[in-house]
């Protein structure tokens, strides 16, 4: 299987996972819409360089971020971060689903590690 394919399925399987999680906790789906698009204000960082744009996107689209914050939450029994933490994955997820990726800061925004958009 081709790695873009696979890291497609990941991208599928987290973001997935990550949303049902949040539903079945009876979470609420207006904060979770409120906050699925929010990791994508990190773009704004284009508006200075691809070099900022890049670092500022990459850093809130890998899964370190919303892994730690899942872990704090839990070990510190703050539930939103918990949440928070869910439905942050699964915007990386439905990201990686649809080709999106992490960027070069020497590269056009539409070419990332797992494909050129």
């Amino acid at each position: 299987m081709h790695p873009r394919t696979l890291v497609r399925l990941e991208g599928a399987l987290v973001g997935a996972g990550a949303t049902a999680l949040y539903v079945l906790q009876g979470r609420s789906l207006l904060l979770f819409l409120a906050l699925i698009l929010l990791p994508d204000l990190s773009m704004a960082g284009y508006l200075h360089s691809t070099r900022v744009g890049a670092a500022s996107y990459n850093a809130v689209h890998t899964y370190l971020g919303p892994g730690l914050l899942a872990v704090a939450g839990t070990v510190a029994a703050v539930d939103l971060a918990v949440g928070a933490a869910l439905v942050w994955a699964a915007h990386i997820g439905a990201d990686r689903l649809f080709g999106f990726g992490l960027k070069y800061a020497d590269r056009e925004f539409g070419d990332t590690h797992v494909q050129r958009l």
